[in-house]
């Protein structure tokens, strides 16, 4: 596994990254290359670090050494490190300006949200999980990512999916309540016609002997 990851860590052909550029653009790049190279998770970590340069390598070189053996961590800190090199995307923009207003069911914000993603395809996963968070007014969803935040826009969604199923199920168990109610109500004497019954006597008629 040595022999092969060491054969495998030589240096990509592409511009070297000095920290003064956008790093989501280099990050691009170097994964369709990987994709390409078919790189696994270690390998990918190793061929990366060959690409800097500058304040780039300096960063890299006090990382510590278990970040670099997980290329998820390692391209999350590569972006949090050089975000203020990043270019101020209009999408972006567009992005955190959609917030939930109020009133409004959680169900319609996502739906919202998503429509607008889905406009800005080339936003990365983090930008948009963030700006979905900002958006949500204070509720269940935004108390239970405010615990335990998530990075991935996939993964936010897959949570806020099941939160509105959850809202969903309470909503149509409120609705059959409500209508079985209906239902027992309209079958039942009304609280005047029992009452009538409480009220009225037997009638009694005198007979005269004859």
């Amino acid at each position: 596994m040595a022999d092969e990851l060491v054969a495998n860590c030589r240096t990509l052909v592409i511009s070297k990254y000095d920290g003064s550029t956008d790093p989501q653009e280099h990050l691009s790049y170097f994964e369709n290359v990987a994709l390409l190279h078919k790189y696994t998770d270690g390998i990918k970590c190793c061929v990366f670090a060959t690409t800097f340069a500058s304040a780039s390598q300096q960063w890299f070189n006090q990382l510590p050494a278990g970040v670099r053996g997980s290329f998820q961590k390692f391209r999350s800190l590569f972006l949090y490190q050089f975000a203020s090199s990043r270019k101020l995307q209009k999408m972006e923009l567009n992005l955190f300006s959609i917030r939930q207003t109020e009133n409004e069911p959680l169900k319609e914000y996502f739906q919202r949200f998503n429509t607008g993603a889905l406009e800005e395809l080339s936003a990365i996963q983090e930008v948009k999980a963030t700006s979905f968070f900002q958006g949500l007014l204070d509720g269940d969803l935004f108390k239970s990512l405010a615990k335990k935040s998530v990075s991935k826009f996939d993964a936010l969604l897959a949570r806020a999916a099941k939160y509105i199923n959850m809202l969903d199920a309470q909503t149509s168990k409120k609705v059959n309540r409500g209508e079985k109610r209906k239902e027992i109500m309209e079958e039942s004497p009304s609280n005047n016609q029992r009452s009538d019954f409480r009220e009225k006597k037997p009638l009694f008629y005198k007979v005269n002997a004859v």
